[in-house]
């Protein structure tokens, strides 16, 4: 299963940049599955829906099944966020996991650049593998532009 992160600062375009990087995978007949960091705490179960009253009882894990999908939700006790790597055994039946966040972590990363910050992720953050920017940078890091997505998808299936 090849990992690849997406990163860069607030508003630099990841999560846009994902989609269309996921799409072209899945057209080319690639499993994707994707892992997204939140930085602050969500729900994504439905208030007074049955999962959510179940959970709200007291239930540690609740899956809720479908003939179109299923989904697993965890309550940690300890507050302690998941690493990447316990997140990613979660995973099945993938050849290629886009990952939004998580930039402290040790997978390869391509990190897009909005020329609004200058304060650039890759000389701080380890294991940057590409830059996509508009703008030439004096790095020695492959770069893309961001309407490059064919020649991103193909980089990211030889790396």
């Amino acid at each position: 299963m090849k990992v690849i992160g997406i990163i860069g600062w607030k508003n630099s375009g990841k999560t846009f940049f994902a989609q269309r990087i996921i799409k072209k995978l899945t057209q080319k007949g690639i499993n994707v599955a994707s892992i997204k960091r939140a930085h602050h705490d969500f729900d994504i179960d439905t208030p007074n829906t049955d999962s959510y009253l179940l959970r709200k009882a007291g239930s540690k894990q609740v899956i809720v099944s479908s003939s179109k999908r299923w989904a697993k939700i965890t309550e940690l006790d300890n507050k302690k966020e998941k690493k990447l790597e316990e997140l990613l055994r979660e995973l099945t039946n993938t050849d290629v996991v886009i990952v939004e966040g998580f930039k402290k972590e040790l997978h390869k990363k391509i990190e897009i650049i909005n020329h609004s910050n200058e304060n650039y992720l890759f000389n701080e953050i380890e294991n940057v593998i590409a830059v996509v920017t508009d703008n030439k940078l004096n790095t020695s890091l492959p770069q893309f532009k961001k309407n490059e997505i064919d020649l991103i998808v193909n980089f990211i299936l030889k790396y």
